[in-house]
């Protein structure tokens, strides 16, 4: 990542450089908010997010005057924090509202120095419906996303929360609004928690239905409710079990199979050879819960070692960093990480993912962004 001057980034002045052989002595900065940006907009309603900014830095001291503010610190950490009020005031001029995971997500970009730049990722815009704008969150969104688009084929695996299927389902709705396909096609394996369609009432539709509601949930975020009976009646969108699939050629769709952990090895390959000309797919799915009957193999599981090595298939890992509903949703997949690394594996069939330590927080195929091509893989 190329930095620019700081000076032309927030229009601050320096109130006291301090020498090379001084480098370590506290620094003062001073950073201009432009008269335009309210400071509300920038600090938050009473603080809230100069409060964050402090306790995600705590060895620098950030006071406020009037349309400045002054830093003071140790000098490779007032240059992050300078860094960091640069990237909030281009979210904000962009006209995305900030918050307290907003500033936190910055924060921990710019200490990673990630190649992304903060502002870039947190103002990717994908679909807007009533006013509402669905974008990524997180660093590893903003890959998973960017994977959709490069690649033709995409699997992203990571636990709850991570927002694997709603992102996919938005780039699906973005490629049918832009004419890039002619029709979505949502399809979800009838498997979880224990539960067997026999044992439930009703008709087969009524068994099935509630499988596939999560996916008519996001749908109605994305689309006008109104035209999307018409959408579903016209075979535009289509939302069905995985058996439903068997046998079909699907071109010009974009394809997301979700809850993908509960398909077997068999339901995999039957699944991934339904691509057709013109078409892209997307697979998502969490393989630390795993709903199949007894000893039976998660297909989501082995294709990571299927596929690894074959070009435009693309492995987006997401982690509890990723996670963007209650804060202890992230905390609760970090605490079963831990549990589950105490417990002995007895013929486990899932594998680490590229790079990770064992018994990760985060689950062992889960800790990061991978992409696999024949000339290689890189990870990041």
């Amino acid at each position: 990542m190329t930095d620019t001057p700081a000076e032309s980034r927030t229009g601050h002045t320096p109130l006291n450089e301090p020498a090379a052989a001084e480098s370590t002595a506290p620094e003062r900065r001073t950073v201009v908010i432009p008269p335009e940006i309210s400071m509300v907009s920038v600090l938050g309603p009473h603080d809230e997010l100069l409060r964050t900014i402090e306790r995600s830095l705590p060895t620098i001291d950030v006071h406020v005057r009037g349309n400045e503010v002054h830093l003071m610190g140790p000098p490779d950490v007032v240059d992050l924090a300078d860094h960091l009020i640069g990237e909030l005031l281009v979210i904000v001029a962009a006209g995305q509202p900030l918050n307290r995971d907003a500033v936190e997500r910055s924060v921990r970009m710019l200490q990673e120095r990630t190649r992304e730049r903060p502002a870039d990722v947190l103002t990717t815009n994908i679909v807007s419906n009533r006013g509402r704008t669905i974008r990524p969150k997180t660093l590893n969104q903003k890959r998973y996303v960017d994977a959709i688009d490069e690649h033709t084929i995409v699997f992203g695996i990571g636990p709850a929360g991570t927002g694997k299927t709603y992102l996919a389902m938005a780039k699906a709705v973005q490629a049918l609004q832009a004419r890039q396909v002619n029709r979505i096609i949502l399809t979800r394996p009838a498997v979880e928690a224990g539960e067997r369609l026999g044992f439930l009432p009703g008709t087969l539709n009524d068994k099935i239905d509630p499988y596939l509601r999560p996916l008519y949930d996001a749908l109605h975020d994305m689309i006008d409710p109104d035209s999307i009976p018409r959408l579903m009646a016209a075979g535009t969108i289509e939302v069905a079990p995985l058996a439903y699939m068997r046998g079909r050629s699907l071109n010009d769709s974009f394809i997301i199979l979700d809850e993908a952990q509960n398909t077997s090895p068999e339901q995999m390959k039957m699944f991934l050879t339904r691509l057709g000309f013109g078409s892209k797919i997307v697979v998502t799915g969490d393989i630390t819960q795993v709903d199949l009957p007894g000893d039976t193999m998660s297909g989501l599981r082995i294709v990571q070692d299927i596929l690894a090595d074959v070009n435009d298939v693309h492995f987006s890992y997401l982690t509890s960093h990723d996670v963007v509903r209650h804060r202890l949703v992230g905390a609760i997949v970090d605490a079963y990480g831990r549990w589950d690394a105490t417990r002995p594996t007895s013929g486990s069939t899932s594998r680490p993912a590229p790079g990770s330590a064992p018994g990760s927080a985060a689950g062992s195929a889960q800790a990061r962004i991978v992409d696999h091509r024949r000339s290689g893989r890189r990870t990041s």
